[in-house]
């Protein structure tokens, strides 16, 4: 075996130089006379820096400073459309001759006309830079990425004279959900003046006590089926697809879990002979968590016998609850429990400002009331931009953060969104699984669902709506696997029926509508995004033909714990699939008196091999960077008859590093520029051989 011993760099410092913004503003005013520029020094503040968690309060915070930079490299204001406005402005200030400026600036050369100062295009006098920054107390005209879009043009300041000591000061609720909102009260009393406050949005439905007769003969699945009227598929009800299997694609430690489901549609009805397809996606209406159910209607005060009670419920028009229903006034028999379970959206939007006025409303507590009247208002418009684009606010979490606040039911089913299906694509040829051993006559869809996790305001993880549905229809399916090996425990308990509500949805999607069953096929896929090749991959390795023409490039974190599907493409898997991970963990490194062993040439049972951690990491890569690495097979397969390229995975990251990558192989193998590599793939997109399905 060879070894090796540490060796140390040796590595040269970067210099680094802090220029405050104070030092920026005196150095511009304070200049020769041959750069025209003001001299005189302007009453105004050091600008401020804010966070990615912050919005700013005036448009002098919209503009984000630097502290540090290298003393090599001069200081850039950031691209925004601020500074695009900045340089379309037009200034009026007298030019000076180009023949003056060279009688006053002898270091131009005669003949060349001088450079003109990048100052000039920001400010040439006191009273433009006082235009541009602002003196604190001006509107937000502007703000950057961080702003939700709902009327930042708005905001108005608390202004000084509000701040009176005569005003009552605001006693801030001290629970955990209150302050995970992370508001920024500064300045508000409980008498600060607001203006501009929503109005009170009105009640369009009503929930009464049906006849009698219809009363009587009222039926509701509510814990496993969603109510008749409730259409994602007009003119189709919701099917109750049977769970045939499911089971952990993952293995413990992996950063997020995913699970394979088999469903049976073999009883599905026919729909205008439209069959599903492999590429296509099927939707999932799931139903919200039934404790977080019930925690709504606690917070509300709504009595547990009132719950499933039913009621004829009455709107003023729109599609509610029908999800894509006609958008008519309707009566309904249907119960206050199916109605928050199916129809309406508790944890997946973000709050607005009718249904903080709402609260407001109802809220008996009089800070409580002051600070949502405040999110709702002109003066809290800042406030109210940083709550909707930060952390994810559910309706449970704005109760307890405001408990005194206990609005109709009715009036907040108003104001909550519909809750919408959830889609997911099929990870098989629906045609081969009626082929599988032993189920002989049924037809199976499969597909994979990765659990989307965030913190919550109580110390827990939150999950989707539509995958938190998911994981608890399979633990309970394992968990009643598991006991179906104990006898006793099947003779003790019935049959147990397992349905998820499901609609054939979309199979003319991108990708099963443009998948060919010959022509080579590169498939690029991350994370759960890989689970539409495999039925791709099943169905065209059916021709024996085919199996050199598929190239599989599957991004992973760690192989070893969450690369799903392994080992089940069939023969060829290791000839077509290349597995990337971004973040395989090194095996641990094992010292000795001369160094670290970095290769080793023991048995299989003595040891793994050891590598440095460093070119561990420089192993660690991600899908695009395979991508770059099999350029000859990308332009091979995008350039011959009839092949095509998928892309599936998440928009962020993954599905803009693809296209970044494609574009460098084009301009690497077609000696083409930036411009024309983009113009390329565009073609191929249009021309249905460069097919992206990203979220």
């Amino acid at each position: 075996m060879r070894r090796h011993s540490f060796h140390t760099v040796k590595q040269t410092p970067r210099l680094y130089k802090t220029i405050s913004s104070s030092t920026i503003l005196e150095s511009s005013l304070n200049s020769s006379e041959s750069r025209p520029i003001p001299t005189a020094k302007l009453p105004i503040g050091n600008p401020r820096q804010f966070s990615s968690s912050q919005s700013p309060g005036s448009s002098r915070d919209s503009i984000m400073w630097s502290e540090e930079g290298d003393s090599e490299e001069a200081l850039s204001t950031p691209p925004s459309e601020f500074q695009d406005q900045l340089e379309e402005m037009e200034y009026t200030h007298d030019k000076v001759p180009l023949k003056d400026a060279q009688q006053h600036s002898p270091d131009i050369a005669p003949g060349k006309k001088r450079r003109r100062a990048s100052t000039n295009l920001i400010a040439t006098t006191s009273e433009d830079l006082q235009r541009i920054l602002g003196d604190g107390t001006s509107g937000t005209k502007f703000l950057q990425k961080f702003c939700c879009g709902g009327g930042c043009c708005k905001i108005q300041k608390i202004p000084d004279e509000a701040v009176n000591p005569n005003y009552r000061p605001l006693v801030v609720p001290q629970s955990d959900a209150f302050k995970y909102l992370a508001l920024n009260l500064t300045g508000l009393t409980l008498d600060t003046p607001l203006t501009d406050t929503v109005e009170l949005p009105p009640t369009t439905v009503s929930l009464e006590q049906p006849d009698s007769n219809v009363k009587a003969s009222f039926k509701t699945k509510v814990d496993v089926h969603p109510p008749q009227f409730v259409q994602p598929h007009p003119p189709y009800d919701v099917f109750s697809a049977p769970v045939f299997g499911a089971r952990e694609l993952t293995k413990p430690g992996a950063e997020k879990r995913t699970y394979h489901f088999d469903l049976d549609i073999t009883d599905y009805p026919e729909e205008g002979g439209v069959d599903f397809k492999v590429g296509g996606a099927i939707g999932i209406c799931p139903p919200n968590d039934p404790e977080a159910v019930d925690d709504v209607f606690n917070m509300l005060g709504v009595p547990k016998f009132l719950r499933d009670k039913p009621i004829l419920l009455k709107t003023g028009g729109g599609r509610w609850p029908t999800i894509w229903g006609e958008e008519t006034a309707r009566e309904l028999t249907t119960t206050r429990r199916e109605l928050l379970t199916w129809c309406s959206d508790i944890s997946s939007t973000p709050p607005t400002k009718p249904l903080l006025r709402l609260l407001a409303e109802h809220a008996t507590a009089e800070n409580e009331r002051k600070i949502l009247s405040f999110l709702a208002s002109a003066q809290g418009q800042a406030a109210f931009c940083d709550l909707r684009t930060g952390p994810f606010i559910t309706i449970n979490q704005l109760l307890h953060a405001f408990p005194s606040s206990k609005p109709p039911l009715e009036s907040l089913l108003c104001l909550m969104p519909q809750l919408m299906p959830r889609f997911y694509s099929l990870s098989n040829d629906p045609f081969e699984s009626s082929a599988r051993e032993g189920i002989a006559g049924r037809k199976l869809i499969e597909m994979a669902v990765t659990i989307h996790e965030t913190p919550s305001w109580d110390g827990s993880k939150r999950t989707g709506v539509g995958s938190g549905f998911m994981e608890r229809i399979a633990k309970r399916f394992i968990a009643a696997n598991n006991d179906a090996h104990d006898q006793e425990s099947c003779m003790r308990k019935e049959a147990l029926d397992i349905r998820v509500p499901m609609f054939r949805g979309l199979m003319a999607n991108p990708l099963s509508k443009e998948f060919a069953s010959d022509g080579p096929m590169m498939l690029i896929g991350a994370g759960v995004g890989m689970a539409p090749f495999r039925g791709f991959i099943l169905n065209r390795l059916r021709n024996a033909n085919c199996a050199n023409k598929i190239w599989l490039v599957q991004g992973v974190r760690d192989s070893l714990l969450d690369e799903i599907y392994a080992g089940e493409l069939g023969d060829h898997e290791k000839d077509i699939k290349k597995v990337v991970q971004s973040r395989a963990k090194p095996p641990p490194v094992q010292e000795e008196e001369q160094g670290v062993l970095e290769e080793s040439e023991t048995s299989p049972g003595e040891g793994a091999k050891i590598i440095d951690e460093r070119k561990a990491q420089q192993a660690a890569k991600y899908v695009q960077d395979e991508v770059r690495l099999q350029a000859d097979i990308v332009w091979f397969v995008i350039n011959a008859i009839d092949g095509r390229i998928f892309v599936c995975g998440s928009s962020k990251g993954m599905g803009e590093g693809v296209e970044e990558a494609l574009v460098d192989v084009a301009m690497e193998k077609g000696n083409l520029n930036r411009d024309e590599a983009k113009e390329f793939w565009e073609g191929k997109k249009s021309g249905g051989q460069y097919i992206a399905e990203t979220w």
